[in-house]
């Protein structure tokens, strides 16, 4: 097995490319095949997402390049921009991962969702898309080991002598 340990920048040349949907490129432990057949592992830092484009290297110094693989997504369209923004209020709202084009939205198809779309007068196209929705206000925040996701905040017994 391949095992893949470290995230590095993107690079011209890889070894060999992984097409995930985004379910999966979400996981941190993960043991799957090449389209060549070739198992991996991949061991990497929790809390991290892969995005269509990301290198890896594994323990044998090869490149692995990651593939945001095309799944199942609405497009939403509207009118305008207020539309567009109400639409994403309400998935917001129900704490959807959207993907924030320039006047679309894509989210992954869910037939609950695509009614509450239709009903706020949205245009929806069903897709097969690589799907790289927002990672989020708090991502990348840096934390100590043991620490929450966000940066510790001070408490009164801290200060207190």
């Amino acid at each position: 097995m391949w095992l893949i340990t470290e995230r590095i920048p993107p690079q011209p040349q890889a070894d060999a490319e992984l097409a995930l949907p985004f379910e999966l490129r979400q996981k941190s432990r993960l043991r799957t095949r090449l389209a060549g057949g070739e198992e991996v592992g991949l061991f990497l830092d929790r809390g991290s997402v892969l995005r269509g484009g990301d290198c890896l290297r594994g323990e044998d110094g090869r490149v692995l390049r990651i593939v945001a693989r095309p799944e199942a997504v609405l497009e939403v369209r509207c009118r305008d921009g207020r539309e567009l923004a109400r639409a994403a209020y309400h998935l917001g709202n129900r704490h959807v991962m959207l993907e924030v084009g320039p006047d679309y939205l894509r989210l992954l198809d869910d037939y609950v969702l695509r009614d509450l779309l239709a009903q706020l007068g949205a245009e929806l196209v069903a897709l097969e898309a690589p799907f790289e929705p927002e990672a989020g206000a708090y991502a990348g925040t840096p934390h100590a080991h043991g620490e929450s996701e966000f940066v510790r905040k001070p408490r009164i017994h801290d200060f207190a002598r």
